[in-house]
């Protein structure tokens, strides 16, 4: 599995001018082994965190600003992810008799094997709470929108083919060019369902 991320962009026409993401050099991937780097990475302030320097490398003051946080709680969690591995300071830049520091990630996307309990019940519900604020404004017919569920019995084999098959779409729209003014996310689960089986009809299956 992997935390999607930014690729490097490329320009298409669009209204707007579409800019290289992230604006620093960052090797493709890093495969997660620690649980110190699990730790860091699901929660959900790190999380927002890791996303933002997809798109270009930050200050912490920046990143507050985003996040509407204190600049100490999320001074406080960028030193979580750097002391993971995750993000280091790309570059630094003179304001006045100051240095600031840029933050980058040490990689464009985290690969990761297995997720600690409850990490992928969090992000459902997070998910969950942003599609319920949209509606709740009126503003879904307006925007692109849509939420939908199938539940369908199926070998394991082949679920496991559309696991893979979602998870490449996942990337794929990470690896889109940024542009417009509003920021989408694309959310993909498969897991085994609560709904029960029907039973076989007389004379089948013997």
């Amino acid at each position: 599995m992997a935390d999607q991320t930014g690729y490097p962009d490329h320009a298409d026409g669009g209204r707007r001018p579409q800019r290289a993401v992230p604006d620093y050099d960052l090797p493709d991937a890093l495969t997660l082994e620690e649980p110190q780097q699990y730790r860091a990475l699901f929660e959900d302030t790190r999380q927002a965190i890791i996303t933002l320097l997809s798109e270009r490398a930050a200050t912490v003051s920046e990143l507050a600003q985003v996040l509407d946080r204190p600049k100490g709680t999320v001074g406080h969690h960028v030193q979580v992810l750097a002391s993971a591995g995750l993000v280091h300071v790309v570059r630094t830049e003179k304001v006045r008799a100051l240095e600031a520091k840029y933050w980058g990630r040490t990689a464009r996307v985290f690969y990761y094997q297995t997720l600690e309990a409850g990490t992928a019940q969090r992000l459902l519900e997070r998910s969950a709470a942003e599609v319920g604020r949209v509606e709740a404004s009126g503003q879904g017919e307006k925007i692109v929108m849509d939420v939908n569920r199938r539940d369908v019995r199926v070998p394991a084999e082949r679920a496991r083919e559309f696991r893979d098959r979602l998870a490449d779409l996942l990337l794929e729209f990470a690896d889109e060019p940024r542009a417009g003014d509003t920021t989408y996310a694309m959310v993909f689960g498969i897991f085994p369902s609560s709904l029960d089986v029907l039973p076989e009809r007389a004379g089948e299956g013997s």
